[in-house]
């Protein structure tokens, strides 16, 4: 998929930028390569940049760091061990 670079980042609040034709979708599964962390878009805010939330702690993520977006949405597996069972997400 595509790739974009941080351009903001305020607490959990982190604005990625991607080419203008290749703009995440809403909910879309971000990852920041350098750190694993885990972002979901919220917004799209137009000229290729998107707010997305973070998943995990910001601490050490830095600007122009490199985001790749995974085309879909945050999902959990479920299976025979999940069923009947109450999850947490946050």
């Amino acid at each position: 998929m595509s790739s974009g670079k941080i351009v903001q980042i305020i607490g959990a609040v982190v604005d990625v930028e991607f080419p203008r034709d290749a703009m995440p979708k809403v909910y879309d599964a971000l990852n920041v390569e350098e750190s694993g962390l885990t972002l979901e878009v919220q917004q799209q805010l137009g000229d290729g940049v998107v707010r997305s939330i973070a998943r995990g702690s910001t601490d050490g993520i830095k600007r122009e760091s490199t985001v790749s977006n995974s085309g879909a949405p945050i999902s959990v597996p479920v299976g025979e061990k999940t069923l009947g069972r109450i999850m947490d997400v946050l």
